[in-house]
């Protein structure tokens, strides 16, 4: 079946939007599952919720993935029940998946952090750097998932920030992807190999999809990382990360081409093409960089001379605030510089008449 004919709004989960996504989200649709999935409780957050994991599928290659392993990183859980969508419905879109694959999936790690809208659990650590010394109870579920799993391939679901961009490019880094290091050298073992070899199968269906807003996460090595980890037991691990896409801040785009990853990679493996692909084609695709702001305000000594020197530019970050079970975005000053070489995913120019009165009516202007 090929993604094109995917008619994604029929079966996106509606129930699930926006980037506030808790358990209490999440509790409902579980109990709607059929009984092709199994749906089983593998233990308790540090404040007593419960964590589930999801299985379906009967074939021999086995895919762990789990998301909101920090609770505020949420795009990759509405598109893991966009999965189960497809793959609940009569018309069984993809049979070869189901008939190659056993695939397990915990969407909500971390229950306790996506109710307070955090990265950490509610002991304030952070589970991803949690992997040797599984201090927490959230840590040692997915251990014994992945050891009770025995999986052929692991998916470590995460979200980034607005500020990545694709290598020098004003594109926004809207997917990246890690096949994560297994040493300090960052060597290419046969499970990384695997990893590399699968993020090009994702990374060629994207490109039609969002050209040249796909980037490549940096590789340092840190064994206390889950996906480090799991690669040094040779478990081919992919590290996803859903990041902005233009006007997107609720992440409703990014998560559909999360999905659309997600599902190239399955029929990747499931159709066994995977050694067809060359991993050195994992090292074309632009490393991440840091270079965009959320809002950029240009020629900022128009505004106030004495302030800001000539050509000076004031870059803006959203910080996330929970409010009343939303996410609101708080414009803060985050730089004041030439920053001639930044991006802004908006950008005003007081040299511009038509800018300047724009940003004045900007509910942030008088705060500034």
């Amino acid at each position: 079946m090929e993604l094109s004919h995917i008619h994604y709004e029929s079966i996106k989960e509606n129930a699930l939007h926006g980037r506030y996504i808790t358990y209490e989200h999440i509790s409902v649709l579980l109990g709607y599952l059929s009984n092709s999935f199994k749906v089983t409780e593998i233990g308790r957050s540090v404040n007593g919720l419960p964590i589930h994991s999801i299985t379906f599928g009967h074939g021999m290659n086995k895919i762990l993935m789990w998301s909101q392993m920090h609770g505020n990183e949420s795009t990759t859980t509405k598109a893991i029940f966009d999965l189960l969508n497809v793959f609940g419905t009569d018309l069984e879109l993809f049979p070869t998946i189901l008939k190659n694959c056993t695939i397990k999936i915990i969407p909500m790690l971390n229950p306790d952090g996506a109710k307070a809208y955090t990265r950490l659990n509610a002991n304030l650590v952070d589970l991803n750097r949690d992997a040797q010394d599984r201090s927490q109870p959230e840590s040692k579920i997915l251990r014994n998932c992945f050891e009770d799993f025995n999986p052929d391939f692991c998916f470590n679901l995460h979200g980034q920030r607005t500020i990545f961009n694709v290598g020098n490019t004003p594109k926004p880094a809207t997917i990246s992807f890690l096949a994560p290091a297994f040493d300090e050298n960052r060597s290419i073992s046969e499970s990384r190999a695997k990893s590399m070899r699968l993020i090009v199968a994702m990374d060629q269906v994207l490109q039609k999809l969002i050209p040249g807003q796909i980037g490549r996460y940096d590789d340092g090595f840190n064994a206390n990382c889950v996906g480090d980890t799991f690669q040094m037991l040779n478990v081919p691990t992919i590290l996803f990360e859903a990041g902005h896409y233009p006007k997107d801040y609720d992440r409703e785009e990014t998560r559909r081409f999360i999905f659309m990853a997600m599902v190239s990679a399955l029929q990747t493996i499931s159709e066994k093409t995977l050694k067809s692909l060359d991993e050195k084609a994992y090292f074309n695709i632009p490393d991440n960089n840091k270079l965009f702001y959320d809002i950029l305000i240009r020629n900022a000594h128009l505004i106030e001379p004495k302030k800001y020197k000539k050509g000076a530019t004031i870059a803006l970050l959203y910080k996330e605030v929970l409010q009343n079970g939303k996410i609101a975005f708080d414009p803060v000053v985050e730089k004041v510089g030439s920053l001639k070489d930044c991006f802004g995913h908006k950008t005003f120019d007081c040299s511009n008449e038509s800018d300047f009165a724009s940003l004045k009516s900007e509910s942030f202007w008088n705060e500034l």
